[in-house]
């Protein structure tokens, strides 16, 4: 799996998905590179709702692909303030860009503090071997 991409910058966990630190407390989730490649085509994606209430390690919803149906867990507690909308009409931008345009939704952390709790680039890529 080397060939796949995993920035930096941003924090991960053992169920795939990463996450992007924004402004005032507020964090991007989406799923790594590796997740989309295990998944397959993506045809549609079940998001929370906007002002929903994510408890830590909760199913929040779905990713369905060619291949299957996979829950999207929570990584950390707290509200989430936005979702992707393009993925209702495009759900294929997990699969080409799962960091970018493909990402899920964003949460007002509850404990800012948690983000030290999730994986770092290189464990990530260690958990992965």
């Amino acid at each position: 799996m080397s060939d796949l991409d995993y920035p930096a910058d941003l924090r991960y966990t053992a169920e795939h998905e990463w996450v992007a630190t924004e402004a005032d407390g507020v964090v991007r989730i989406g799923i790594t590179a590796y997740a989309q490649d295990a998944l397959g085509d993506v045809v549609y994606v079940s998001l929370p709702a906007v002002g929903d209430t994510l408890e830590t390690g909760a199913a929040c919803g779905e990713v369905e692909s060619t291949k299957s149906v996979s829950d999207i867990y929570a990584p950390l507690a707290g509200e989430v303030v936005e979702v992707n909308a393009a993925l209702d009409s495009s759900p294929e931008l997990v699969n080409t860009d799962p960091y970018g345009q493909g990402w899920m939704y964003a949460v007002k952390l509850a404990d800012a503090g948690a983000l030290e709790g999730l994986l770092d680039v290189e464990a990530y890529r260690a958990q992965l071997s």
